[in-house]
């Protein structure tokens, strides 16, 4: 039986280790791969029993959602239960009448069991390396159908419902609130419909007739140590170093990254850092280096005091230092600790991105007093459909379409600096404000879309959002991000790009100002709607920038060009 690659929540993934060899018994959700991606690192659990016969991965393949693992005969496990049988029966014949007795019990126990048993259910694909367990919403012998919610996972990017996978009787919970849970990890058992009725005779039988797995079926786990972000002892030298505390290049980073074991997210994120990788232990099998191990180097290397050079400035590498001690009230007045919501807390990280980009914004003025009168006819009609018809649907069809005329907004900068990604569809991030904090949640393939399914999936994102129902794949993969501030009022402000995208638009209150009309000589009336673009300008020069968000202003002054 062939065994493959569940969906993985991404295109590919890095397989970073082989779990199991040829000739290993394993039971259903053993893990087998360790699978490592951008977005997280996944132990793949087996989805069938019995003996390997074939490992059809190596480490570092890439693979993909239906991609053959390893192969399994469950045949074999059971010639060697029954060969075993045989040999005992061989050595004790006059107990052949107790096994006979003995394997009635065990049709009849499997009898019962087809009617159902107790299962222990993987958590799935989050979209995140991890996330908290904000609420159990089951209890110990509850009846439960499939589908039906069972855990409310809070992640990084978003709450979502975990719900069950079959139909049964809840017999164990196995994570509580507030824990840190990952993929794949057991979170529930539950006995399906029927299991009441097997015996506890046939599952004792059961239990002794199954035979023991080898001794060397699978190598025994080697204890790790915790993540500790000291320095190797011993660093093999290297053609090019760099001063202790020194942030390496980008080219002395891909150079060594050559002779350590680490999957690509790891690489990545080392390159961001700056980080010799050879001076990193890792904690995990085999020594390979997870992100922790990253984060503990880094947080070490801060915190050791390093004398800097006579001739440095006191300001270089300096960072705001800590908060003085406020608990004077004489000085500081009266003072109150609020925590951080936890999109808060872990918003943080990505927003610190941003002060690594050359970051410039472009203001512009999109007369809308035309399409505002176009939307006046059309929302009551939607209205009648339950369709909200707001203005931001018209922007984020002027944009998308802006983005197919004008690809380079519509990119990523490579990692090493010398190329650009071109999406070729546009996947729309809309920022929405929610009692936590800011969400993005994304349409995909928005160029593709008309102003009504525009405004049925801008409604649909927000209420799931404001309710913390989004899931991890509405929260992935946007190339270019608008956020509006409706009339929340301002007349213009400067959005920070979302990392790794290299635009943002922002849009402001729409107002009445006067307009010089030149075939009437006069001042008119007129919607006028602030845009602000902010872009990377390692990517977008000004001039690009300025055409672009007058093009996205001419759109919005008249939408019927987006038909031309």
């Amino acid at each position: 039986m062939e065994v493959k690659a569940p969906d993985l929540g991404v295109d590919s993934a890095e397989v970073s280790e082989i779990m199991v060899a040829v000739g290993d018994v394993i039971e259903k959700d053993d893990n087998i791969v360790l699978l490592e991606s951008d977005k997280a690192s996944v132990e793949v659990p087996t989805t069938a029993a019995g003996k390997v016969t074939k490992i059809s991965v190596s480490v570092g393949d890439q693979v993909s959602e239906g991609t053959v693992l390893i192969e399994v005969d469950s045949a074999d496990a059971s010639d060697d239960a029954g060969s075993d049988d045989s040999a005992e029966d061989a050595a004790e014949p006059e107990q052949a009448d107790d096994s006979a007795e003995e394997d009635t019990v065990e049709e009849e126990a499997a009898d019962d069991a087809s009617e159902g048993a107790s299962t222990t259910h993987a958590l799935p694909d989050l979209g995140v390396d991890e996330a908290q367990v904000a609420e159990i919403m089951v209890s110990v012998g509850d009846t439960v159908e499939a589908d039906e919610s069972l855990l409310l996972i809070e992640s990084d990017k978003a709450s979502v419902e975990v719900p069950a996978p079959e139909a049964g009787v809840i017999e164990k919970i196995l994570v509580s609130a507030g824990d840190m849970v990952a993929n794949g990890q057991d979170f529930i058992v539950i006995k399906a419909a029927g299991s009441a009725k097997a015996k506890p005779k046939a599952d004792t039988a059961k239990k002794e007739d199954k035979p023991a797995p080898k001794a060397d079926s699978k190598p025994e786990a080697k204890a790790q140590p915790a993540p500790t972000g000291e320095p190797k002892q011993a660093p093999a030298p290297s053609t090019s170093t760099a001063p202790a505390g020194k942030k390496l290049s980008e080219a002395e980073v891909n150079e060594k990254l050559t002779d350590v074991y680490a999957g690509p997210a790891v690489r990545k994120l080392a390159r961001q850092l700056g980080v010799d990788i050879t001076q990193v232990s890792g904690s995990a099998p085999n020594e390979r280096i997870l992100k922790e191990d990253l984060f503990a180097y880094v947080k070490t290397r801060l915190t050791t005091q390093q004398a800097a050079p006579a001739s440095a400035p006191a300001a270089a590498g300096a960072s705001l230092p800590k908060l003085p001690d406020m608990s004077n009230q004489e000085i500081w007045g009266e003072t109150e600790v609020q925590d951080l919501s936890r999109l808060q807390k872990v918003s943080i990280p990505q927003l610190n991105y941003n002060t690594l980009l050359p970051q410039v914004t472009q203001f512009d003025m999109a007369d809308i007093t035309e399409t505002e009168a176009l939307r006046g006819e059309l929302k009551g009609g939607m209205k009648a459909q339950g369709i909200g018809l707001t203005i931001l649907a018209f922007i984020v069809k002027a944009t998308a379409y802006a983005l197919t005329q004008h690809p380079r907004f519509n990119s990523h900068l490579s990692d090493d600096n010398t190329q650009i990604i071109v999406r070729k569809s546009v996947n729309m991030g809309i920022a929405v404000a929610t009692d936590d904090g800011l969400i993005v949640p994304v349409i995909k393939n928005a160029q593709d879309k008309g102003i009504k399914q525009l405004a049925i999936e801008i409604g649909e994102l927000a209420v799931k959002a404001r309710d913390k129902k989004l899931g991890a794949k509405d929260l992935q993969g946007a190339s270019f991000t608008i956020s509006s501030q409706g009339v929340l009022g301002g007349t213009a402000f400067t959005p920070l790009v979302n990392w790794p995208q290299v635009g943002i638009l922002g849009a402001s209150e729409a107002t009445m100002q006067p307009k010089w009309n030149a075939k009437t000589q006069s001042f008119e009336p007129r919607l006028m709607l602030p845009l602000s673009l902010s872009y990377d300008h390692r990517v977008i020069n000004g001039a690009d920038a300025a055409v672009f968000t007058r093009y996205i202003a001419t759109l919005l002054a008249d939408p019927r060009r987006i038909l031309l």
